[in-house]
């Protein structure tokens, strides 16, 4: 198999980058903020190889992507999910399975409730799907929790780039063998004030956009946590929460031990064992 084609989506406001590897359903993949489709770079060889047309994209204002777009929030990301799905299934009826972390996660959500005719199935990845409320029991309990937020909010409020880089030593509990030059990569892109600028409006932007579309979700959701996601003290009550607000019977959870924030990343071969049946199961269907 040759390597990934590398494409350009001109929108009204600005360009997204994107790669696609493989044939077969489509299966899209979109990745958290402050980070670029560079972290999907373990899944994206696999998937192809199980038959999927693999189209992994830089958000809008990341990576390869550009910079200057008038909103960054999850339904701003999701209206890019679908102008790219449209894309790229032009006239057929194909639908596609929707891959998304943190961020992107809520955004799939959404760009699922509006779509039902092209969207056929959701992997949410440590996602943030739901308005989130102060949990004091949880910084009492947790040292991961207390130091994950004291980080995020110095990144929020004062553009740290040391402080993300602190963050992220938290939300990867071990390291994939690139990490050195992939630490470096990130530090390096987040150095420059544009793009730290989306991270922090990224961050300001609230999930309950999200959260308000739960209950409109007609496809199946699969939902992953790491056991060791420090944005949350207890990660896989969040993914429950998530769920309970679904309709019924469309979500189903798993939670990878000793995972972070990136499990795509961290415990690629882990997550594939979860989502390879789901794609098989969803796409039969589609």
């Amino acid at each position: 198999m040759t390597g990934p084609t590398t494409h350009r989506l001109d929108l009204d406001e600005g360009t997204l980058v994107y790669d696609v590897l493989g044939e077969g359903p489509l299966v899209v993949l979109a990745h958290g903020m402050g980070d670029s489709r560079r972290s999907y770079r373990f899944l994206v060889p696999a998937l192809a190889a199980a038959g999927y047309r693999v189209a992994n994209l830089d958000l809008r204002g990341c990576g390869d992507s550009s910079h200057g777009w008038t909103g960054y929030s999850r339904t701003d990301i999701a209206g890019d999910l679908l102008a790219l799905v449209r894309h790229l299934v032009g006239t057929s009826s194909d639908r596609a399975v929707l891959v998304g972390q943190s961020i992107s996660g809520g955004a799939a959500t959404i760009a699922a409730a509006d779509a039902p005719d092209l969207i056929a199935g959701v992997v949410e990845l440590a996602p943030f799907t739901r308005a989130q409320s102060a949990d004091l029991g949880g910084l009492l309990r947790s040292k991961r929790y207390r130091a994950s937020g004291t980080l995020l909010a110095r990144t929020l409020l004062l553009g740290s780039v040391p402080s993300w880089m602190k963050y992220l030593e938290l939300a990867y509990p071990t390291t994939p063998a690139d990490w050195a030059d992939e630490r470096d990569r990130i530090r390096t892109s987040m150095s420059e004030p544009a793009r730290m600028k989306v991270l922090q409006a990224m961050a300001k932007s609230s999930p309950a956009d999200a959260g308000a579309r739960l209950p409109d979700v007609t496809c199946p959701v699969l939902v992953v946590e790491g056991s060791l996601d420090p944005d949350w003290a207890d990660p896989r009550a969040e993914g429950e929460r998530i769920l309970a607000d679904l309709p019924p019977g469309l979500g189903e959870l798993a939670v990878i031990d000793g995972a972070g924030h990136y499990p795509h990343a961290q415990t690629p071969e882990e997550l594939l064992a979860l989502v390879l049946p789901f794609l098989t199961r969803t796409l039969a269907r589609a």
